[in-house]
């Protein structure tokens, strides 16, 4: 069974610096585990760690698309498999860090039936229906069959929501129903699972500030610059906290001040869904980051309960 050690929190708390130092100290190599940093181009609204930043540290699965590109979690799974592998067999320790909740319990939790059961045809069809019909439909053709899956997802989660009903209609049995007969947690991974929190006042300045220095960095240019190769919001990766704001403000339908105050609020309440979010797994290891006096104090801390645990 293989070490993974994840570092996760909300957006804007901190993880690479820390990250990088416990990598540093255990011979250690990233995988990313953030649903923006996968595109190419997008690196300021995306808070992409740059070349000086990894301090020597290899970073994997960054910049590994192209913001026109469809990618899936199914297909974020499989990539960070292979490179856990890949890094174990050279000796060096995996380091799974990023915020993506979805991308870390791909790989933590045994959704095995996920890429098994497929009808294109009928995914097409209900695509057509919530084109025609509007999303809310075809959500409340969930509240038939799958009660549980109607109450947990939301209208515009439609990937999901289509995703539910397919699997509904090749097995007859819902997605929990399916899941409750795997044992979830058999996984190929001894996991060390470490989530970062902080005073929720001092997290919110945090992120403001995050947000003004993404805009001095030159956030508009890079949007400008993606919008100049062709890419819309249409795209799902222009749809991310960030650019789609920035968007909005280049076709004039909101001023750049009313940007960027979307951007500190949209990004406040991703981290308090992040946090709603890593509360349900039962193996965190929860680190409030105000009882350190560093990022150095962290990392030692992890790094001791490493070898306390192993």
């Amino acid at each position: 069974m293989e070490d993974l050690l994840i570092l996760s929190g909300p957006t804007g708390i901190g993880k690479t610096d820390i990250s990088i130092k416990i990598a540093k100290e255990i011979g250690g190599e990233i995988i990313s585990a953030d649903s923006m940093q996968i595109y190419r181009h997008m690196d300021i609204g995306s808070a992409k760690v740059s070349e000086d930043e990894m301090q020597g540290i290899p970073h994997n699965l960054i910049d590994i698309v192209e913001p026109n590109e469809e990618f899936s979690v199914a297909q974020y799974k499989q990539l960070a498999i292979d490179t856990i592998k890949n890094i174990v067999a050279r000796g060096k320790y995996p380091i799974l860090v990023g915020g993506t909740g979805l991308y870390i319990n791909s790989l933590i939790f045994n959704y095995e039936f996920t890429g098994t059961y497929k009808d294109s045809e009928y995914r097409n069809h209900l695509e057509v229906l919530a084109n025609e019909n509007g999303r809310n439909f075809v959500h409340e053709m969930l509240r038939e069959v799958d009660m549980d899956s109607y109450n947990r997802l939301y209208p515009n989660d439609l990937k999901r929501v289509i995703r539910a009903l397919e699997v509904y209609k090749i097995t007859g049995k819902t997605i929990s129903e399916l899941n409750e007969n795997q044992d979830i947690y058999n996984i190929p991974y001894n996991i060390n699972y470490y989530v970062l929190n902080m005073d929720r006042e001092q997290l919110y300045n945090r992120i403001n500030r995050r947000v003004d220095i993404m805009i001095e960095k030159g956030l508009v240019d890079e949007v400008i610059k993606l919008k100049d190769m062709g890419y819309n919001s249409s795209m799902q990766s222009m749809k991310g906290i960030g650019y789609k704001e920035i968007l909005y403000s280049l076709e004039n339908k909101i001023s750049l001040g009313e940007a960027i105050e979307m951007i500190k609020q949209g990004s406040r309440n991703y981290a308090k869904r992040q946090l709603t979010w890593f509360r349900k797994d039962k193996r965190v290891h929860w680190i409030d980051k105000n009882k350190f006096d560093s990022d150095e104090e962290i990392a030692n801390f992890i790094i001791g309960n490493l070898k306390e645990n192993n």
